[in-house]
């Protein structure tokens, strides 16, 4: 993947779920992407995340009140920084291509997500260095953060 990002404003893409399984390696019960709402090569992204009370990890997370883990919510904006990445570079992942997340710097958690609730999210690219991509993210529910983090992804090696 290059390290260049170019300048020129880009068209808005958006992705169902089918195109979503082509941009990330990831599947169920780990694909935390739903839907794409805006993305931006070499700019920013806006995704879905549906949390259902179904979701694998709530009967032990608490079962007297299922709250959304910190780290599936992280999970979740990592896999929406990949999408950009992936876009922006204009490749798909594949055996050879893959990024993985290795930074998260300044998370905070505002609020706890439950069954029904709709995490939108946001990761914005900030920079590409040497082939690592830096991330500002963010996920709000009805519009009321819910957590914001920097992070950085990087290609690796598939053996």
């Amino acid at each position: 993947m290059t390290d260049e990002i170019s300048t020129a404003p880009t068209p808005a893409l958006t992705m169902d779920i089918h195109e979503v399984m082509r941009r990330l390696p990831h599947r169920y019960p780990f694909l935390l992407v739903d839907r794409v709402l805006d993305c931006r090569a070499g700019e920013s992204i806006r995704a879905l995340k549906n949390v259902t009370v179904n979701e694998p990890f709530f009967p032990g997370h608490f079962p007297h009140r299922p709250v959304l883990p910190g780290v599936i919510m992280l999970e979740a904006l990592a896999q929406t920084a990949g999408i950009l990445a992936f876009v922006t570079a204009g490749v798909y992942p594949d055996e050879e291509r893959q990024l993985y997340f290795v930074g998260i710097d300044k998370a905070r958690f505002r609020r706890p997500v439950g069954p029904g609730d709709q995490l939108v999210m946001t990761a914005r690219l900030e920079r590409s260095l040497r082939g690592i991509w830096k991330f500002s993210t963010r996920a709000e529910v009805d519009g009321e953060e819910a957590v914001s983090a920097e992070m950085m992804v990087a290609p690796g090696e598939t053996r």
